[in-house]
């Protein structure tokens, strides 16, 4: 028998595999694009084309690119996308929501600022938060169509001892020049109060109202777990015309979701695709170095050739160096001497601190240990695993076979319900150990004020 892969046939059947991959890759590289456009919000959905335009670093895909990274990064923040701020504003936010988020390639921030170049800086930029802030997770758990009525929870346990160092032991030395008006900090103290008690009333009443429909609308919905309607429902109910609205929401909402699966099937195309963009301009800026390196050394000849004081501008540039050189070494011998002196002050000041205040020392260690013991049953016990994030509101009725609780889904199977008294009794426990943490930092706060108070002459100071 001869072999499929000899003669003829053979070479035209490796010919056909090797045409065939690149066009796969072809095919599948704006299927990646446009899953990726599909799956951004659609107040915020770019055409492909812009991203192919960034790619070549054409400066009609700027203005687009700086308009969709604001965007985004204004859902991100929490705040409300306007087509009214101007470009410079935009592109200004951009600049310092990139740089809060980490972002520090100088090249960005150093784009003009009326957006007129930089549509490949930018691709890099928007490429960077996809992969570094799971940017299409966020926006898609953000925009999401919430049909029940929702709260957020939060079971994690926070290691409060550890909090304490940095800020209980080692108390900043302020001068007198660093006061502030006590006045105004109590203002300041006096406004957040009435704002937060403003915030728990309002939320006080909305749990009120949302038990009453939940209470009325119990054992209505078709859901058995459920049980109730949502305030959603109860309006949609109300109003059935904004039925309509709502059903094209979930519909965007549905298409996104497609959209998100088909990306995460393609994305690796995608990032090889970002590769050779990085390729692209790893080789640019080689040829610029080369390029301008090339014209120094072109130029150098023709200046000391033509210029009949070239030669002594060279030797008084070599003296100066010599120069300066000498006086580096004076002054980091001058700096050595000087650090060593200082050692040896700070090294005898602190024996006399530790002779001085040990015994405060040791009593703000055994304060310490008093907490940390007060903790220790909490901290011991075992871990659950801790709720985060927003969950369902579902009532439940006080008969024996329900439990009053949070439900995370919809769904029939009711095992990822936490109690409300469950959560109560956690956030009980975990509000008394910050009552005794703010105590200790009270106490510490007015040891240290009278401390202060003594190095002050003729100043009486009234505790309040």
């Amino acid at each position: 028998m001869r072999p499929l892969h000899s003669g003829r046939g053979g070479k035209r059947r490796r010919g056909r595999m090797r045409r065939q991959q690149p066009r796969d890759r072809g095919w599948a590289l704006p299927a990646a694009v446009g899953a990726l456009c599909r799956a951004l919000p659609p107040r915020a959905r770019p055409a492909p084309d812009t991203l192919r335009r960034a790619r070549f670093d054409r400066p009609q895909a700027s203005l687009d690119f700086w308009r969709l990274l604001y965007a985004l990064l204004k859902q991100i923040h929490g705040g409300k996308w306007t087509e009214a701020d101007d470009i410079d504003n935009q592109i200004r936010f951009v600049k310092s929501a990139l740089w809060y988020h980490g972002y520090g390639r100088p090249e960005l921030h150093r784009l003009p600022a009326d957006g007129s170049a930089g549509s490949r800086e930018l691709l890099l930029a928007f490429s960077w938060l996809l992969h570094r802030l799971s940017l299409l997770e966020q926006l898609l758990s953000r925009n999401r169509v919430k049909t029940g009525d929702e709260t957020s929870v939060c079971t994690c346990e926070d290691d409060l001892p550890n909090n304490q160092e940095g800020t209980t032991e080692i108390a900043p030395e302020y001068g007198l020049e660093d006061r502030v008006d006590v006045r105004y900090l109590q203002w300041l103290n006096g406004r957040l109060r009435f704002q937060w008690r403003s915030l728990h009333a309002q939320h006080q009443e909305q749990c009120k109202l949302l038990h009453k429909i939940h209470l009325f609308t119990s054992g209505s919905h078709m859901d058995q777990i459920l049980g109730h309607f949502s305030v959603t429902e109860a309006d949609l109910v109300r109003q059935p015309e904004n039925y309509k609205q709502l059903l094209q929401l979930m519909e965007s909402e549905t298409m996104q979701l497609k959209a998100f699966l088909e990306w995460k099937q393609l994305e690796p195309v995608y990032w090889q695709w970002m590769e050779t963009v990085l390729d692209n301009m790893a080789e640019e800026g080689n040829m610029c170095r080369s390029q301008d390196t090339h014209v120094e050394k072109s130029e150098l000849p023709e200046e000391t050739s033509c210029c009949p004081w070239a030669a002594s501008l060279t030797g008084q540039i070599d003296r100066l160096s010599r120069d300066l050189m000498t006086l580096h070494d004076q002054l980091h011998e001058l700096v050595t001497r000087r650090k060593a002196a200082w050692c040896q002050k700070v090294k005898t000041r602190e024996e006399e601190l530790q002779k001085e205040r040990f015994s405060a020392t040791a009593r703000k260690i055994q304060e310490s240990v008093a907490l940390k013991l007060l903790d220790l049953t909490n901290l011991c016990a075992p871990k659950k695993n801790g709720m985060h994030g927003s969950c369902r509101l579902v009532f439940r009725s006080k008969h024996p076979a329900s439990k009053t609780g949070f439900g995370r889904s919809v769904s029939t199977e009711p095992v990822s319900a936490v109690s409300a008294t469950e959560v109560i009794r956690e956030l009980q426990m975990r509000a008394a150990s910050l009552e005794r943490e703010l105590k200790q930092l009270q106490e510490e706060c007015r040891q240290r004020l009278g401390e202060i108070a003594e190095g002050l002459e003729g100043v009486i100071c009234v505790s309040p």
